[in-house]
């Protein structure tokens, strides 16, 4: 994670972080005005939809993972170099910008952090920001490789429990199948443990919670471990929160979406994994 005041001093640097604003969230479309409406002074907007997901393709869930050469395409034109430090906010928490942490890392760059708080904790330490829009001084040349970071396909998915622990990041009552309101099928994957993604956050802050709270959050999580949620977007969150705690998790890409999408797939419901 990165700090307000961290990423406020950076900013004055030489060679100052490459900063992206991904603003996102579901049922919202409106990231690219929000982002222009107000953003970190030099922060360059990243399209969740477009630039940190695939083409849709039958059974790959609603955000598959980019090419990579789309990718690297994109972070070129975000102004990444080889050596380029990164840091990605958003104004919900972190629970879109975690996307885009995870993919460059799982795509090689390894100098990318999320700002805790992002947007709101901008604004609450009395920061100026920038209207309109941003584009880097340069494009950037960095090279990206895929694979840096551990993925999970449905048949893997589908076994880890029995090895290991499977977390469901949607929230509780679509875990439990009470309701599913974009996905063909309510429920979970047979074995998965529910971890809402916004139990990450501290209440009525939009930071991660600190270290000791997230190991009461995650006390028994055992073995390999693997995160989906609707997605792929807000598992990413998950693996961040995880990672602060020394754990590295698998993330299934296509997720409940691709999973329910599936009829021979089964599907669990109720509180139980």
């Amino acid at each position: 994670m990165a700090g307000v005041e961290e990423v406020y001093r950076a900013a004055v640097e030489p060679d100052p972080p490459v900063l992206l604003d991904v603003r996102w969230a579901l049922g919202d479309p409106n990231g690219a005005e929000h982002y222009r409406a107000g953003h970190l002074p030099g922060a360059v907007y990243v399209d969740l939809d477009t630039e940190l997901a695939g083409p849709h393709q039958p059974g790959a869930g609603r955000h598959p993972l980019p090419s990579i050469a789309a990718l690297q395409s994109a972070a070129r034109r975000w102004g990444i170099n080889a050596d380029s430090r990164v840091v990605v906010y958003d104004n919900s928490g972190g629970l879109a910008a975690a996307r885009a942490w995870w993919l460059l890392r799982w795509a090689g760059v390894t100098g990318v952090r999320i700002l805790d708080g992002g947007l709101a904790a901008w604004r609450a330490s009395g920061y100026a920001e920038a209207t309109g829009s941003a584009t880097p001084r340069r494009p950037g040349d960095v090279v990206l490789t895929a694979g840096h970071l551990p993925t999970l396909t449905a048949d893997e998915a589908a076994a880890l429990p029995g090895a290991g622990t499977l977390l469901d990041a949607r929230a509780g009552e679509r875990y439990r199948g009470e309701i599913e309101p974009i996905d063909p099928r309510a429920g979970h994957i047979p074995g998965a443990i529910s971890r809402p993604t916004g139990g990450n956050l501290q209440d009525g802050v939009p930071c991660f919670k600190t270290a000791d709270q997230l190991r009461e959050r995650f006390a028994g999580v055992t073995g390999p471990v693997g995160v989906y949620c609707g997605s792929g977007v807000t598992a990413a969150h998950q693996i961040a929160a995880l990672a602060t705690l020394g754990v590295d998790a698998a993330l299934y890409p296509g997720s409940w979406s691709a999973w329910s999408s599936d009829p021979d797939r089964p599907v669990a419901t109720g509180e139980q994994p």
